[in-house]
């Protein structure tokens, strides 16, 4: 078996030949690819043709145990080859090999997720639901679990991406060590839907509360220093009770402040306190409380009366140059409204720079991409696929582009093969027909319309792309579509939004050894390697005057302490096929519309 391994490789690099090669890595470390949370992927392999003709991998296994609420991450650069990351809300973490979909380590001893004794909430079992994010510089994969005992509680946890083992110092109990302004974060009331974000060497995760609003919940932005787990803790969360970030992408940044945006609000008084805005944090997390850091709708008080969450949709950065503020933050709500802010100013309570009605959205992560047509933003309402421009005008405004009917909840994200050229978004139907589709950019019109319904699919998840690859991760099963083989090798490239420099070198004590289970022949399609066209990335420098920390001076005592790093004794041996070393690279006034009709207030699904 060995030596006919061996006899398919060398044909197979025969037939790669012709393809240009390069060492750069591609890495796909987080929520919608980048921290400003565009959901774009630069891959030259995703031409129109290609993509028309794209098909799933019917040898790539992808078996693993528990819902899958998170998007799934590929990471590259260590010793087994490119690996698909994927966690479940059953507490279960697994490395799977990015060619055949076998396992290459899996943590299931987290600790039991929660099942029961929640005051509300629509989603069973919660454990792990956010979606992670890596740390390159130090190779860590951080996540949050919730885990059940006597005391329910949030946990952060630190391991090693590569082995699956746990880092010294971790995980941070979050009941212990989160407060903010003598509020006391509380696990049995919040839930981290929203994607973690790591920048400039902190960890930040974001809390709501469970569909139904029980509970005296907090919208919450918990940050830890990833070289300082112990004592370098800092919270920031909404004065008002209640004012959960609910949005698929959690936590948004432009390399230096962090953006959330919160829902409703409780008990105020006509008194806004952190709810129904826009939020921009310094590193800490740490908030001035000045308008430029907040801004919240003239109708807040009203939209808290009805449930209408702001945040139905997470923050997402764009740029839109000639616009004129140019650097923008995007805000779409339950109301159905989209609002555009300036990031760098975001104003108080105050009118947006640009508002327009777009339709009823929740929960859910967009997507943004820019082509030589404009700069456009894409989303879910329902079950249609929206795209809207933003011109480039002083002051900009927001103008609908398209629009497809597609039945479904799934979240876009957008491949270009440069930057601006051959924008194809995609999206799933999640909890609707199970299908991939990708869409034409400017125009709306069908490129791909799949065939394969998978199974277990989860509203608001996106998949993402990696080396002409597309990964959906669902229930039970991780799914990969290839573009045809033979094709141009996909060329990744810096993106214009500013990519932090990690501050983490600590190298991770490992302390546990994988079981190496991956046994499948290596498939042909996954060796090409592209050529790297980076733009410079800048540092970027936290302007925070302070740092909010807490420590606390006791632990409360309870049963429910994670479970001691497990030794793992390998069971297997596999035959490791040679890869190539890869190199790491440098990293207006809308016109005024008709009032819609009213619509129903959904809850916080």
């Amino acid at each position: 078996m060995k030596s006919s391994i061996r006899i398919f490789l060398l044909l197979a690099a025969g037939f790669w030949s012709a393809v240009p090669h390069a060492n750069a890595q591609v890495n796909v470390t987080q929520k919608n690819n980048n921290l400003s949370r565009d959901g774009l992927y630069i891959d030259a392999a995703f031409t129109p043709g290609n993509a028309a003709n794209l098909v799933r991998d019917l040898n790539f296994d992808g078996t693993i145990m528990g819902n899958v609420h998170a998007q799934p991450l590929y990471i590259e650069g260590g010793p087994n080859g490119p690996m698909i990351i994927v966690v479940t809300a059953s507490n279960n973490i697994y490395a799977l090999d990015a060619t055949t979909g076998t396992v290459i380590w899996n943590r299931t001893d987290i600790g039991p997720p929660v099942t029961s004794g929640l005051p509300c909430g629509n989603i069973s079992p919660v454990g792990t639901i956010g979606t992670p994010v890596v740390d390159l510089a130090s190779r860590s994969l951080l996540f949050d679990a919730l885990i059940d005992g006597v005391t329910k509680k949030h946990f952060i946890y630190s391991l090693n991406v590569d082995t699956g083992a746990t880092n010294a110092g971790w995980p941070v109990d979050v009941n212990a060590t989160a407060m903010y302004n003598g509020i006391l974060f509380t696990s049995l009331v919040q839930e981290d839907r929203g994607a973690l974000a790591l920048v400039n060497g902190i960890v930040y995760v974001p809390y709501s509360g469970y569909n139904g609003d029980c509970g005296a919940y907090h919208g919450w932005v918990v940050g830890v220093q990833i070289n300082n787990p112990s004592t370098g803790v800092g919270a920031w969360a909404t004065t008002a009770s209640k004012g959960g970030i609910w949005g698929h992408s959690g936590v948004a940044s432009d390399g230096t402040n962090m953006f959330v945006i919160t829902g409703n609000t409780f008990g105020t008084n006509g008194v806004w306190g952190g709810g129904e805005a826009i939020i921009r944090l310094q590193a800490g997390p740490f908030w001035t409380g000045m308008p430029t850091d907040y801004w919240a709708p003239t109708n807040w008080f009203s939209l808290d009366q009805g449930d209408t969450d702001l945040g139905g949709v997470s923050a997402m950065l764009i740029d839109v140059p000639g616009a004129n503020p140019s650097q923008l933050v995007l805000a779409t709500g339950k109301d159905g409204n989209a609002y555009l802010l300036n990031r760098n100013n975001l104003g108080g309570i105050t009118a947006p720079v640009a508002q327009l009605s777009v339709g009823f959205v929740i929960g859910q992560s967009s997507a943004t991409y820019r082509t030589n047509q404009g700069t456009y933003f894409v989303f879910r309402a329902s079950n249609q696929v929206k795209a809207y421009k933003i011109t480039a005008t002083t002051p900009p405004t927001i103008v609908s582009a398209w629009s497809v009917s597609q039945s479904g909840q799934g979240s876009p994200w957008v491949t270009t093969t440069d930057g601006t050229n051959n924008a194809i978004v995609w999206v799933v139907g999640a909890q609707g027909d199970g299908k991939l589709y990708g869409y034409n950019g400017d125009t709306g019109a069908v490129i791909y319309a799949g065939t394969d319904v998978m199974s277990g699919t989860r509203k608001w998840n996106s998949g993402m792309v990696a080396r002409g690859s597309i990964y959906v991760a669902n229930d039970n099963k991780v799914y990969a579509f290839r573009v045809p083989a033979g094709t141009p090798t996909p060329t990744p490239t810096a993106t214009a939004t500013a990519t932090p420099t990690a501050t983490a070198t600590a190298t991770p004590t490992s302390t546990a050894t994988p079981t190496a289970t991956a046994t499948s022949t290596p498939t042909a399609t996954a060796t090409a390697t592209p050529t790297a066209t980076s733009t410079a990335s800048p540092t970027a420098t936290a302007t925070a005057t302070a740092t909010a920390t807490f420590t606390p001076t006791s632990t409360p005592t309870t049963t429910t302490t994670p479970p001691p790093t497990p030794t793992a004794t390998p069971t297997a041996t596999p035959t490791i096929t040679p890869r190539p070393t890869p190199t790491p690279r440098p990293h207006g006034t809308p016109r005024g519309r008709p009032t819609p009709p009213p619509r129903p207030i959904a809850p916080h699904g």
